[in-house]
């Protein structure tokens, strides 16, 4: 009998949503023993076929052939037991419960119809030693930081034994180690005869990572092909259905005033920041760079009212300005997006419309208080427009969109509050090449007009390349601000080690 040349193969695949095509009649084959990446731009359809591998949605046509055999997962947990795990770029786990119980449950050890704690905490501890992850398993999953999750995650989809992994965007809040650390794993699961499918819109981690790549493009396959013969251009190309000639858009230069001064602040509770200072020109952007864990995101969130300060001030345009709650920071025209969509950032059970007006929805009420629909339907085809948005229509529930969009559903909605400063915690995060060029296009724009941005990144090539100064922090505090055009990328990781 001859072996099977596949691992996995999907066939023929075709899924609609609302009368809409998201996949048409398409094609995945995964060799055993290889990591595969799954590209495309947001939208062309690529964790709607892996939810149809793991049994989340049914497809409308074709099959799915596992080690030689037809499978048809009714769910999520038939798909695991039979061999496939999919770690979630939006992670799904129970905040209010501990590290083991996130990993184990559905499936608990048992003693004499107990569950067996000691053997729960044997095979974490055995599993994580494995795979050299440095979490304590008694942790409350809330507690631990994004990236912690991010690696619990993969390491209960490692518990089942899979033949097929799915990561769907799985480094997008790892710090450089722990991607290294991530790929480490990845390699000896490969050694082991795994096969992974890798989604990411991070082209450097296709090239050191994959063996083959797929793209996608509004449902339809555009081509598979080794990645020893691609390259970046020719991935873009297939990806877009065009040439994007730069990474980055040409940055003007700033001569603005200071519009905004932040002094000596710190924040009430852990994890604290102290004693940080900064300027902020009208017509700049400033990067926020930093290690994971360094506190970046508690700043932000404290200079818009979402986290307590003890000490320091905040002067806008020259007046000290009172800010302890968000309402307070809207309506001095800050903004904020937030660094994850699905917690803090959307309305999952809520449609587009609801997600794009309600931060600035006291603007649709006519003098006696009622909602004007024609205004909210107005505004909200616009921001489906002018974001490239992609959805049947604008009553489409936020959550059926795919990251990249949902996301662009938050910036359009920051937007209709005009703000002056608009501050960005990983804007683009999970969003494709061409999305993120957009978006980048957008904060000129909004710069040009005189607005002022502050943007936290984890990605080195944003931060150098559509930033004006970049402020690194370093376990809570401040450790230096430089100018982008003269800074390396070994001053920031200096810098960025400088409290640690």
């Amino acid at each position: 009998m001859m072996k099977e040349e596949y691992l996995l193969s999907i066939k023929n695949v075709s899924k609609s949503f609302s009368g809409v095509t998201v996949l048409n009649k398409v094609n995945l084959n995964v060799r055993k023993g290889s990591i595969h990446a799954l590209m495309g731009e947001n939208g062309a359809g690529k964790s709607t076929m892996m939810k149809c591998l793991f049994g989340i949605y049914k497809q409308d046509e074709g099959e799915f052939i596992l080690d030689g055999k037809k499978v048809n997962f009714t769910d999520p947990k038939h798909a695991l037991e039979n061999g496939i795990s999919m770690v979630h770029q939006e992670l799904n786990q129970v905040l209010q419960r501990n590290v083991l119980d996130n990993i184990w449950l559905g499936r608990y050890p048992r003693k004499n119809f107990l569950v067996d704690e000691r053997e729960m905490l044997r095979k974490t501890k055995a599993l994580f030693k494995s795979l050299g992850i440095d979490v304590n398993p008694n942790a409350e999953m809330g507690s631990l930081s994004v990236s912690q999750r991010q690696m619990v995650e993969i390491a209960k989809a490692v518990s089942y034994n899979a033949k097929v992994i799915v990561l769907d965007e799985p480094t997008s809040s790892l710090t450089e180690n722990e991607v290294d650390k991530l790929f480490e794993i990845m390699r000896s699961l490969k050694d082991k005869g795994v096969g992974l499918i890798y989604i990411s819109h991070k082209m450097e981690e296709i090239f050191e990572i994959t063996d083959e790549v797929t793209v996608l493009r509004d449902g339809n396959l555009i081509g598979m092909d080794r990645t020893k013969n691609l390259t970046m251009d020719i991935i873009i190309n297939m990806m877009v259905g065009r040439t994007l000639t730069q990474r980055f858009p040409d940055l003007p230069e700033t001569h603005g005033e200071v519009n905004l001064i932040v002094n000596n602040l710190s924040t009430k509770y852990k994890p604290k920041v102290e004693d940080v200072s900064f300027t902020l020109h009208k017509g700049e952007i400033l990067g926020i760079g930093g290690l994971v864990g360094s506190r970046r995101t508690e700043l932000v969130e404290a200079i818009f009212g979402a986290r307590t300060m003890e000490t320091g001030e905040i002067i806008l345009d020259g007046e000290t300005i009172d800010v302890r709650h968000p309402v307070d920071a809207i309506k001095h025209k800050f903004a904020l997006i937030t660094e994850e969509r699905r917690r803090t950032g959307i309305y999952p059970v809520a449609n587009i419309r609801f997600n794009t007006t309600i931060a600035n929805i006291h603007a649709y009420r006519n003098k006696v208080g009622i909602l004007q629909e024609r205004r909210l339907i107005e505004d909200t085809d616009k921001q489906i427009k002018d974001m490239r948005i992609k959805t049947p229509h604008q009553q489409e529930l936020i959550r059926a969109l795919s990251g990249g969009n949902q996301q662009k559903v938050i910036i359009g909605r920051w937007l209709l509050t005009d703000p002056n400063i608009l501050i960005m915690d990983e804007p683009t995060r999970g969003i494709d090449v061409g999305a993120k060029f957009e978006i980048y296009q957008l904060m000129i724009q909004l710069i040009e007009r005189g607005k002022s941005i502050i943007m936290v990144s984890s990605e080195m090539p944003e931060l150098l390349g559509v930033t004006h100064r970049i402020a690194v922090m370093s376990n809570g505090r401040l450790a230096g601000i430089v100018d982008t055009k003269k800074t390396s990328q070994e001053e920031i990781f200096k810098l960025s080690a400088k409290y640690l």
